[in-house]
């Protein structure tokens, strides 16, 4: 007689709990690194080399990791060979699912850009519609690792507080179109987080069943971005030309460590929660940790006004309207 082990429903439910725990505390170390990278990129004058900086520095950590342990390295193989032979079994890769690290390159860029003139606050805020809209498409279509995810009437009402809470945070910056230019881009930045997230998940998944294979993907990750933000440095440097001095403040250069972690982590769990899950909880770290940012260590001359902080709160609530169907459904 065989018998088949069921999950006990409060396990998953703490499953679903731990998950987004963790995607808060993701969230968290996305606004650090904003505030870092965007010192950063206003110190040298220019974003490009800031961005390049920072994911040189979590490269060069991942690079290391994988040096020094073998299952990373294990990992990284199994991922090579899935990519050589994509129709071959569950865990086959198509190339372009390797690609995620390109829209983290453009998330750090644009951090680099965007958060010295915004400040973070407005920068995240105006991520999360971005990153709600396209976690919802992701999720249904299937991308993560999680599969197809239901398009329930929750999520999308989750997703539109999002859009309106957004607006609400952007308001003041009607009357600067420059400032409203800018809030576009960390929206844009949004729509590729989710997609990130969907296929760093995948290939972790792929690399291995346990934490290396989060951090081999974050090794590919890093690597593809690395690559796309040196292209473009090249063409920055030959229209611009060479950016400031490297400042002296060695905090400032945190950034790509912060990322080799919240990378690493999200790999890991958007297996479990799903991406929009894993978005929502991210944003809603980013936000409590942005507002905190700008109000103690701001990093632009703008105040914290109350439609920013009446924007964040409702962002809130958003994510706590699409995320309460999944915890009560576990």
């Amino acid at each position: 007689m065989t018998t088949t082990a069921v999950r006990p429903a409060g396990s998953t439910r703490q499953h679903h709990l731990a998950g987004l725990t963790s995607a808060f505390g993701i969230g968290m170390l996305v606004a650090v690194q904003s505030r870092i990278n965007g010192e950063l990129g206003g110190k040298l004058g220019d974003g490009i080399p800031a961005a390049l900086i920072s994911f040189g520095t979590g490269l060069l950590v991942l690079l290391v990791a994988t040096a020094v342990v073998p299952r990373v390295r294990r990992g990284l193989g199994s991922v090579w060979r899935a990519i050589r032979t994509p129709m071959r079994g569950y865990g086959g890769l198509r190339w372009w699912q390797c690609t995620g690290g390109v829209a983290g390159a453009f998330l750090v860029a644009t951090q680099s850009i965007t958060v010295s003139v915004i400040g973070v606050a407005v920068f995240l805020v105006a991520g999360v519609a971005g990153q709600a809209i396209s976690s919802l498409v992701v999720d249904r279509l299937g991308f993560g690792p999680a599969g197809p995810q239901p398009l329930t009437t929750l999520r999308i009402v989750g997703a539109a507080i999002a859009l309106v809470a957004v607006a609400l945070a952007v308001s003041e910056q009607l009357s600067h179109p420059d400032g409203l230019l800018l809030a576009i881009l960390p929206a844009l930045a949004g729509v590729g987080t989710a997609v990130q997230q969907a296929i760093n998940g995948r290939v972790a998944r792929t690399a291995s069943s346990d934490a290396y294979g989060a951090v081999a993907a974050g090794v590919v990750n890093f690597l593809v971005g690395f690559l796309a933000l040196l292209l473009v440095f090249v063409v920055d440097l030959a229209f611009r030309g060479a950016p400031k001095a490297l400042p002296g403040e060695p905090w400032l250069y945190f950034g790509g460590m912060c990322g080799v972690i919240f990378i690493s982590a999200a790999a890991a769990v958007v297996r479990v929660v799903g991406v929009f899950v894993l978005g929502l909880g991210t944003i809603a770290g980013q936000l409590i940790a942005s507002l905190f940012i700008d109000i103690f260590i701001p990093v632009s001359d703008k105040p914290v006004t109350a439609p920013v902080v009446a924007g964040t709160l409702l962002a809130l609530v958003a994510v706590v309207v699409a995320a309460v169907p999944n915890l009560r459904r576990a």
